[in-house]
């Protein structure tokens, strides 16, 4: 295999770029609800106005009702207020929550929304330059209904049911498990670590699946999601989530490129597949061989490894051309 002057896994840009998922959300959601549930909603501010997608009914229709419920719809965060109102908050890829004394000055320049209750101020901030989160207020059930893509909810969903959502599109399973149409509220960061967890490939086809990798994939969907729920939980208490962040300490390969992985020991591994960026291990899912990185793949041509004894074998003559 010919040497080529660098090969550069891919990079994380910006701020925090993992979309908080179902156990963020859900865990957001409860502590929302521990601290306003039944509370009238005494003002709506919004630092930027292009985070309102909506204008009928207009924003002051929020003010002064009573707050029945929080949910979670997907990624979004669903507040119902008396009079079949709904303000529906997707935070996207930098939006992040927090709860501050009542009637809190938003922080300038990430500062975009804060939503006022007696018992305190739940501010909605923003970090970096693009500004991508999303607030609307919907009348009625059937406008909310509107937001939802209608994937399943996989946690609860039983085997026939996750069957029939995986089986509905021929897409790879790290599409599959993020598309919202199919699944819903999975995310890039924990379709990383079902995948690991089931030791599937994330560019195996869902339709080749065997009945015991359909399986296999359903137990780590539950499990993985379950299991990062419950620990987000114990790690918030009582407090205000304030640590969503995207890679996490104990995740086995999201954020771990070039770490040993906690199963078999071979390095993770990393590529990026439009958005997203892909974690996985080599040995664990994919029998050993690389996943091609396309940008990298199309510039190395047949250069680019196969296999983590051809990365190593490419990284060592790397070494010894700079000595």
């Amino acid at each position: 295999m010919r040497s080529h002057p660098r090969l550069t896994a891919p990079r994380r840009r910006g701020y925090d770029w993992r979309v908080p998922a179902l156990p963020d959300v859900t865990v957001y959601v409860e502590a929302i609800a521990r601290r306003v549930d039944g509370a009238a909603l005494r003002g709506v501010r919004l630092a930027n106005p292009f985070l309102l997608r909506t204008f009928d009914p207009p924003i002051g229709a929020a003010v002064g009702r009573r707050l029945l419920s929080v949910r979670r719809q997907g990624k979004r965060i669903v507040l119902e207020l008396e009079g079949g109102l709904f303000l529906a908050l997707h935070l996207m890829i930098a939006g992040r929550l927090h709860w501050r004394e009542a009637g809190a000055k938003l922080p300038a320049r990430v500062g975009l929304a804060a939503f006022d209750f007696d018992s305190g101020t739940l501010t909605l901030t923003e970090a970096g330059r693009k500004r991508r989160a999303a607030l609307h207020l919907l009348a009625g059930p059937e406008a909310l209904r509107a937001l939802d893509a209608g994937g399943v909810e996989p946690l609860s969903a039983d085997l026939p049911t996750f069957r029939a959502a995986l089986l509905r599109e021929g897409h790879t399973l790290k599409r599959a498990l993020t598309d919202p149409r199919l699944f819903s509220g999975i995310g890039n960061a924990y379709s990383d670590e079902v995948l690991w967890e089931a030791r599937l490939s994330p560019v195996q086809l869902s339709r080749n699946l065997s009945p015991d990798e359909i399986g296999r994939l359903h137990a780590a969907t539950r499990a993985v999601l379950s299991a990062w729920t419950e620990k987000l939980r114990a790690e918030a208490g009582d407090a205000f989530p304030e640590k969503v962040t995207a890679f996490r300490e104990g995740m086995a390969v999201h954020g771990r490129y070039g770490k040993p992985c906690p199963r078999c020991g071979a390095k993770v591994q990393r590529i990026r597949r439009a958005e997203n960026e892909v974690n996985y291990c080599a040995a664990c899912q994919t029998g050993g061989r690389l996943l091609a990185d396309r940008a990298l793949s199309r510039l190395l041509h047949s250069d680019w490894p196969k296999t983590l004894e051809e990365m190593e074998e490419w990284k060592r003559g790397q070494r010894l051309a700079a000595d």
